[in-house]
């Protein structure tokens, strides 16, 4: 599992340019950029993760755990989130959250509010 974003892979490319370019400006520091490492970045960024994961409460966090693993689809759990028979609709009900849910359903993978922990929940076999 990786835990690099997009834009982590993009910052060590801009600095290995950079330390490229110096290279190239005739002062011997820095290394060459390979047709190999120019693959390697764009194999990494492929496999990044996106920026703008969901961010969802730990509470949350959990119950999409437990809810994927008892295969629910989507609507059930929506519609679960929402019910009043919980403590997840206070939450649910706010904003966007219903969207921030629906996403970081899709996606199987969000950002922990409380500890900043990215959760990637692992591909069906």
């Amino acid at each position: 599992m990786t835990i690099e974003t997009k834009r982590d892979v993009f910052e060590d490319l801009v600095e290995d340019l950079a330390d490229a370019y110096i290279a190239l400006d005739g002062e011997g520091i820095g290394k060459e950029l390979t047709n190999e490492d120019k693959q390697a970045y764009l194999k990494d960024y492929d496999i990044a993760l996106p920026d703008d994961l969901p961010e969802i409460p730990k509470r949350i966090s959990k119950i999409i755990r437990i809810l994927k693993s008892i295969k629910m689809d989507i609507t059930q759990a929506l519609m679960y989130i929402r019910s009043e028979l919980n403590s997840y609709t206070d939450w649910s009900l706010l904003d966007n959250n219903s969207e921030i849910f629906a996403r970081a359903w899709v996606l199987g993978v969000w950002r922990v509010e409380e500890t900043g922990e990215i959760v990637e929940l692992e591909a069906e076999k």
